[in-house]
């Protein structure tokens, strides 16, 4: 899983180039990017008040589809109009927009969730704006997958990525010594700082569930260019990447396990003003 780099602050909401490359191959990434847990799910749809849902950067509406399938009335907020479009071609109701700049037109809602898509909004900014959306104990819900490849693949993709584009920040195999799926508790903790920032909610719940799941060689190159960094490469130099994967996955021989973590948070909608915006 790509990662950004860990010093100073990372921000991944000002790498606007790389947020809004994933339409890319919409397709692609529907296909190949794992469904949420659903005792996720639940846990999110039994802290809302009411049936609404509002999915922040709902890409192609995995997640939303979830809580549609959970009896839930969705809007998604989408800023690449490619993603968007397919989106909609499952039948989820779609606005383009940054969520910073979406204009709500008085619309509120029981839940503001958003599947691997916080970490590109301001985490002050989009706080507020769920805040000024979410009912009276409504509940504002991030959250996100990270996958973490074998030290063999991750340092194949991570050199073949550094000889086509070595300017990047971005990285396969970290830049910490905590592994992957625990140093992606860093997006979170960012997020509930940017909630207490921002004010209107109680103190934010972190949590995180484990799983894993096996790949055929098929389907982990499926999978890993729609990974953030290389939807931005062009198509012969994003082959190569590939390529060199496919070698370290058959010295593997050709079947790789997974391990997940699904980090997330609730905070939820109270009456106390917000700090830094107005009420």
């Amino acid at each position: 899983m790509v990662t950004l780099p860990s010093s100073p602050a990372p921000e991944p909401h000002r790498h606007r180039r790389v947020a809004e490359s994933f339409g890319v191959d919409p397709e692609r990434y529907d296909r190949t990017r794992a469904e949420y847990p659903e005792a996720m799910i639940e846990r999110i749809v039994s802290a809302s008040p009411g049936p609404d849902v509002l999915d922040v950067g709902c890409g192609t509406g995995i997640a939303a589809r979830q809580f549609q399938a959970a009896g839930r009335t969705v809007l998604g907020i989408e800023p690449d109009r490619r993603m968007a479009a397919f989106a909609r071609g499952t039948g989820l109701e779609v606005e383009v927009a940054k969520f910073e700049e979406w204009e709500p037109a008085g619309r509120t809602f029981d839940a503001v969730v958003s599947g691997t898509a916080w970490h590109w909004v301001d985490p002050v900014v989009g706080a507020a704006t769920a805040a000024r959306v979410l009912r009276p104990g409504g509940v504002l819900a991030p959250f996100g997958h990270v996958y973490q490849l074998p030290p063999a693949l991750a340092e194949a993709l991570d050199e073949a990525f550094r000889r086509l584009a070595p300017d990047s920040p971005l990285s396969f195999t970290g830049r910490s010594e905590a592994p992957v799926l625990d140093a992606y508790q860093g997006l979170y903790t960012r997020a509930a700082d940017g909630i207490r920032e921002a004010g209107g909610f109680d103190e934010p719940e972190l949590w995180r569930y484990d799983w894993q799941r096996a790949y055929s060689r098929e389907e982990l190159l499926d999978l890993v260019p729609t990974s953030g960094g290389l939807t931005t490469l062009p198509p012969e130099r994003l082959a190569e990447v590939v390529a060199a994967l496919g070698a370290a996955v058959d010295e593997m021989g050709g079947t790789v396990t997974l391990p997940y973590a699904t980090w997330g948070l609730t905070a939820i909608r109270t009456d106390a003003p917000l700090r830094l915006f107005g009420k």
